[in-house]
């Protein structure tokens, strides 16, 4: 833990010089400070971000019919979004499987049209929403739950313990507009103890 947090401070550290800039300096010592807090390794998350651009490129590459959003966690990519036949659906899930770190693809991806812009407004304010419920509930961090909504159903992602995912699960299915909550979670036994 000291170690990791050795280099956690050694990159805010190194933010403003290599940025340049004091917004981005701001935005990186945001990141080093979520990095922090987050169970995954330093390592991992920075993975999880390099496979979500490796998802995003994939699929607008090979599969420009469909409308996929691809979220990393802990090397685990949930796919959301539609894809115009179920051929096509088992071929994105392939295609993103054979991602290098790639450990594992929870495929959500509808068969059907494409979601509206109205639609995906639609669910980015029921994100935003939930996100904002989750701060401050005393039962969980929020930033050890990754929200992704999608036709207002809402995905759960992180590395919880069974009563945090619970919790966070509440929270979501209290929050107005939500049709349903599917739970992509990564358990734990028990809550790492801090330094």
């Amino acid at each position: 833990m000291t170690k990791r947090l050795l280099t956690l401070l050694a990159l805010a550290a190194a933010v403003p010089v290599l940025q340049g800039c004091v917004t981005a300096a701001a935005v990186g010592a945001g990141t080093v400070a979520l990095m922090v807090e987050d169970r995954r390794t330093t390592g991992t998350y920075v993975e999880d971000e390099n496979i979500e651009w490796k998802v995003l490129a994939r699929v607008n590459g090979d599969f420009k019919a469909a409308h996929v959003n691809g979220t990393s966690f802990n090397r685990r990519v949930l796919l959301t979004g539609q894809a115009p036949t179920e051929e096509m659906k088992k071929a994105i899930e392939e295609a993103v499987k054979s991602i290098v770190p790639v450990a594992g693809v929870v495929n959500e991806l509808a068969v059907g049209g494409n979601s509206s812009m109205t639609s995906r407004g639609s669910d980015s304010l029921i994100t935003t929403n939930v996100k904002t419920r989750m701060v401050g509930n005393g039962k969980f961090s929020p930033n050890h739950v990754k929200v992704v909504t999608e036709d207002g159903i809402v995905y759960l992602m992180g590395i919880v313990t069974q009563a945090e995912g619970d919790a966070a699960v509440e929270v979501a299915r209290s929050t107005s507009g939500v049709q349903r909550v599917v739970k992509a979670f990564e358990y734990i036994a028990e809550a790492p103890k801090r330094n």
